[in-house]
């Protein structure tokens, strides 16, 4: 206890604070040479359709590699708020223990090297028979146990501080990069090292309030938002309101935490976490194929969920700086084993998008949002509850994007197709709408109302098309999912296409995907009444 308290007494925290710097800079060399690993070789490689034997196992081994440098990237982020935390509570530690010895001494104590508080004498030796003495001494020494237990607490509150740090080193072990990546004992590291720090995972608010969750990210310091970016990336890659980049980073360490437990347990894998494995992995080549290419076209993982037949969220461009943003929501049947074929179709839009914004798609991003659980093709397409059920998710999500966005307010269109726009219907008519400037339904069976002044979009910005021969819009819809939309009394504007089906919207040098363009780019599209 002596040498504890000449140490804590005296210490110099500069060698622990160089140590913080130098783990936050490996962290952040790390975590860059992991981005640059996609960018600059798996990117590449993927984009020249490197194929063959060769190509499996060289991809495999570059996505081990990246794998441990999310290991090595995790557990150095780890250790600089672990090493940092320590810092503090041991300089708090200190300063407690310094204002308890100055507050002694300035009560007349004599606090000793050892840390010791000395009662006062207010007497001279041979005064102690006075029979005053007594009860004079203890007066005098009336603050003299609450001295020495400041002193003590201060002295315990370091040594457990010391103690806890010193357990976690030993337990994360940072060179340990075989260890499992987004494994349950990096989990287990994480929430450890949370709770040494004083956080809390159920600070993190829940995403059903966009602009709380901004300003609560906005309100943490760089180190804090890194950390939980590495700590609780599934809960921040969820949540609405963050910036673009934040959502991305915490959703691909996500997809590379979800590859490595699929790889790792590879052979025992059941059907629907083989089909997600072969999903992922085509979702990966995907980003990283975009990473090499120019800005307008990266590729930005905006959610992403294995649960049931999972769920996704790209974007193309970044909506935060975008003057114009679409979200697209697909109907039945879309998961991620086909949601490549989304993105796809947001590609086309946000080119189309770009002939009419004078042949410039820098400005616009387009957004896949599977964010919901689309219906299959069985009963659960004629009734409403998968719609009401993602209504919610679609409208925080757009909700989201305003808040995320930065300077003046860009103009946002929500396009849906088939069950997507009852979906699409349902968030925009309840709540506070999506609050967006145009809408556009393609073979829609349905918007869950009735008319269109039931919406929160002005019905003269309600883009409603359907080919001639589109099965779903002409058989179902009016049926059990809101009146039919295309028709003339439910007050919205049709918009003409020239294409044929109930998927075709999308087809190449069509006037119907040149129309949507000239939606999402704010201006008016070709109109027409198809037969």
């Amino acid at each position: 206890m002596p040498e504890n308290f000449r140490r804590l007494f005296t210490q110099d925290f500069s060698d622990l604070e160089a140590a913080v710097s130098s783990w936050k800079k490996l962290a952040e060399a790390l975590g860059r040479t992991r981005t640059d690993s996609g960018r600059r070789v798996t990117g590449p490689l993927h984009k020249a359709n490197w194929t063959g034997l060769s190509a499996t196992c060289g991809f495999g081994a570059m996505e081990a590699t990246e794998s441990k440098l999310g290991t090595a990237q995790l557990d150095a982020q780890l250790i600089t708020t672990l090493l940092d935390t320590l810092r503090t509570k041991m300089a708090a530690a200190r300063r407690r223990l310094r204002t308890a010895v100055a507050d002694a001494e300035a009560a007349g104590h004599t606090v000793r090297d050892d840390g010791w508080v000395e009662p006062k004498q207010p007497f001279a030796p041979e005064h102690r028979n006075d029979p005053d003495h007594a009860a004079l001494q203890q007066k005098a020494n009336a603050g003299l146990g609450e001295f020495r237990a400041r002193i003590d607490q201060a002295l315990a509150d370091a040594e457990t501080a010391s103690h806890q740090a010193a357990e976690l080193l030993h337990r994360i072990d940072p060179f340990d990069l075989d260890k499992r990546y987004g494994g349950a004992n990096a989990q287990e590291d994480a929430t450890r090292v949370a709770e040494f720090a004083g956080i809390s995972q159920k600070d993190i608010p829940d995403g059903k309030d966009p602009k709380q969750a901004a300003g609560w990210w906005a309100a943490l310091g760089e180190d804090d938002q890194r950390f939980h970016l590495a700590a609780f990336p599934d809960q921040l890659g969820a949540l609405d309101g963050l910036p673009t980049t934040a959502r991305d980073q915490a959703n691909r360490t996500v997809l590379d935490m979800k590859l490595n437990d699929y790889a790792l347990r590879e052979g025992s894998l059941g059907y629907q976490e083989r089909s997600h494995f072969r999903s992922l992995s085509s979702l990966k080549d995907r980003l990283e194929k975009a990473d090499t290419g120019p800005a307008h076209k990266q590729q930005y993982l905006l959610g992403l969920s294995t649960k049931g037949h999972g769920r996704a969220i790209v974007a193309i461009g970044n909506p935060d700086t975008a003057k114009h943003t679409a979200v697209q929501v697909p109907g039945t049947d879309t998961q991620l084993g086909n949601f490549g074929g989304q993105i796809d179709r947001v590609n086309k839009l946000q080119n189309a998008a770009g002939g009419w914004n004078g042949g410039d798609p820098k400005d616009i991003s387009t957004i896949a949002w599977l964010g919901y659980d689309a219906p299959e093709i069985n009963n659960s397409v004629i009734t409403d509850g998968r719609a009401l059920d993602g209504a919610e998710d679609l409208r925080n999500f757009t909700h989201g994007l305003r808040t995320a966005h930065e300077g003046e307010r860009s103009h946002l269109t929500v396009l849906a197709h088939s069950y997507g726009s009852t979906t699409a219907g349902a968030a925009d008519a309840g709540g506070r709408g999506l609050d967006a400037d145009d809408m556009v339904v393609v073979g829609s069976p349905g918007l869950t109302v009735d008319r269109s002044d039931q919406l929160h979009i002005n019905p003269k910005r309600l883009w409603v098309a359907a080919a001639p021969d589109d099965f779903i819009s002409n058989r179902t819809s009016g049926l059990t999912l809101g009146e039919d939309p295309k028709e003339p009394e439910f007050g919205a504007q049709r918009m003409y296409v020239d294409t044929n089906g109930h998927s075709g919207y999308w087809d190449d040098n069509s006037q119907s995907l040149e129309n949507m363009g000239a939606i999402i780019a704010g201006q008016q599209p070709g109109l027409g009444v198809n037969s």
